[in-house]
């Protein structure tokens, strides 16, 4: 396995510390192995294996811990009097979990780690139990340097300059199985279609107690065919209304709630740049992974700008940016990220082929006159100037750009 060094600085900095570190994010996205190599670190710092207690509650083996009093009282014949390490996977199958977890920090010196595959399952009930006493670490599918590493290490091709590996990781999307094997592009996405199945049964149907499936399908559909597009949930009961079916508005945005639930989906507010605020109205919606979109839908060209939209969305994610939707006037800049002080705007295009591209890509970026980072992303070098100062990048130059 490899160490995905980013997300280790982030559980070292907490190793020992009080806080519950609970590694988010959609099925199949790493968090297992990165607990795998958790434990295999606490180990190397001389920590002994009846100090960890790991447990897959996915597995068979943990069927009868699925409720609070069970994992509690399992855990507690172990724990005994030493100091443990306690490691979780999918926390969010047992029942009232967050009651178990508290108790544990109450009765015993533990250090916890927990991974969970539902967002507001570890918001909502951790906001009641743990206030102030755990920290979340988002995990996400590979980005592309990670791709890259991972190409490195598992493939038996040739490793092709920066930009031509680009085109193979747009293809295929990030999530680490269909990286650790050969696998062709269509057996890829019968995986990513069996991980994205679970996801929308397990974390989004059944925790959500959704009865409607086909309705929720076709609001992914919608969702996915429009990705790079702001909308609302008006927009989608318009488009269903224009197909003679009425939908209650209040069902989408519960639909919509849940697959961001289940992280298949990340919603993206819009900011008034001028007016320094958040709107409220027609947001950006990204998925978790694009390789989501070719395993459900195919892929499509005239997608291509949202699908290269996306995948700097998650990079800027990725890089423990806040991201927006920039307004300015009555222009859209495709991001607006923010973090400690930090600020960049991106602008993403699929190829700048002409003057009336070059205009209008670089003159929003050029009428805000802060001294942050500006960038014009696309996937062509025809185009390779800067201009007054903004910046324009290949995407594989961008997402491999350690500057921003």
């Amino acid at each position: 396995m490899i160490k995905r060094t980013d997300y280790f600085k982030q559980l070292d900095a907490f190793i020992d510390k009080p806080q519950v570190k609970i590694l988010t994010g959609i099925r199949r996205c790493g968090k297992s192995s990165i607990l795998l190599l958790l434990k295999a670190e606490l180990i190397k710092k001389g920590i002994t294996t009846e100090q960890i207690i790991h447990i897959n509650l996915e597995s068979f083996t943990f069927s009868e811990l699925l409720t609070a009093p069970k994992l509690y009282q399992y855990v507690a014949e172990k724990i005994k009097d030493k100091k443990i390490y306690l490691l979780l996977d999918e926390i969010q199958e047992v029942e009232h979990w967050e009651k178990a977890i508290n108790s544990f920090l109450v009765d015993f010196d533990v250090d916890i780690y927990l991974t969970g595959s539902n967002s507001h399952l570890l918001s909502s009930e951790l906001a009641t139990y743990l206030t102030g006493r755990y920290v979340e670490i988002p995990i996400y599918t590979l980005s592309f340097a990670e791709y890259l590493q991972f190409k490195t290490v598992y493939s038996k091709d040739k490793k092709q300059d920066n930009k031509s590996e680009f085109l193979s990781y747009l293809r295929l999307g990030g999530f680490p199985v269909i990286h650790t094997a050969n696998y062709a592009a269509e057996t890829a996405y019968k995986v990513i279609y069996d991980i994205y199945s679970s996801a929308i049964l397990r974390d989004t149907v059944q925790r959500y107690k959704i009865r409607d499936i086909e309705l929720l399908e076709r609001v992914i559909k919608y969702v996915f065919d429009n990705i790079g597009n702001t909308f609302s949930g008006k927009n989608i009961a318009d488009y269903f209304k224009s197909q003679q079916r009425k939908v209650d508005i209040n069902t989408i945005y519960n639909y919509l709630h849940a697959l961001a639930g289940a992280f298949i989906l990340y919603q993206t507010a819009r900011y008034d740049i001028k007016g320094k605020e958040i709107l409220k109205t027609q947001e950006k919606f990204f998925l978790s992974d694009i390789g989501l979109l070719y395993a459900t839908m195919g892929f499509k060209d005239r997608n291509i700008s949202g699908i290269l939209e996306n995948i700097v969305f998650l990079e800027l994610k990725h890089r423990k940016y806040n991201v927006f939707v920039g307004k300015f006037g009555d222009k859209e800049i495709d991001f607006v990220a923010e973090k400690q002080g930090k600020k960049i705007y991106v602008q993403v295009a699929y190829k700048i082929d002409s003057e009336a591209t070059v205009q209008r890509e670089f003159s929003t970026l050029l009428n805000i006159k802060d001294q942050y980072p500006k960038y014009v992303v696309t996937i062509d070098d025809f185009w390779k100037e800067s201009v007054e100062g903004v910046k324009h990048l290949h995407i594989a130059d961008f997402l491999l750009d350690e500057n921003y």
